[in-house]
């Protein structure tokens, strides 16, 4: 999780770009700060995707094959 002092910086960078501009050292920053920030977030998604499981009406488990795959590749990693 990404901490909230860098989730601060983002948005002041976002608002100085917005009002004043940037210099390059914190365009620099402000490109570092989203990448990690969007790792973040796609490491998250992640993580919640491999977790679902789909159940039909009749409480059948049709989760698709490539959701599963994603689950069994994990665990063999820890």
């Amino acid at each position: 999780m990404i901490s909230q002092e860098k989730l601060n910086r983002i948005n002041a960078l976002a608002k100085k770009a917005k009002e004043d501009g940037l210099t390059s050292e914190e365009k620099n920053e402000q490109q570092e700060l989203r990448e990690e920030y969007l790792k973040n977030v796609r490491k998250s998604f992640k993580n919640q995707f491999k977790n679902m499981k789909i159940v039909d009406p009749n409480g059948e488990d049709v989760t698709p094959e490539k959701v599963k795959a994603l689950r069994n590749n994990s665990k063999r990693l820890h």
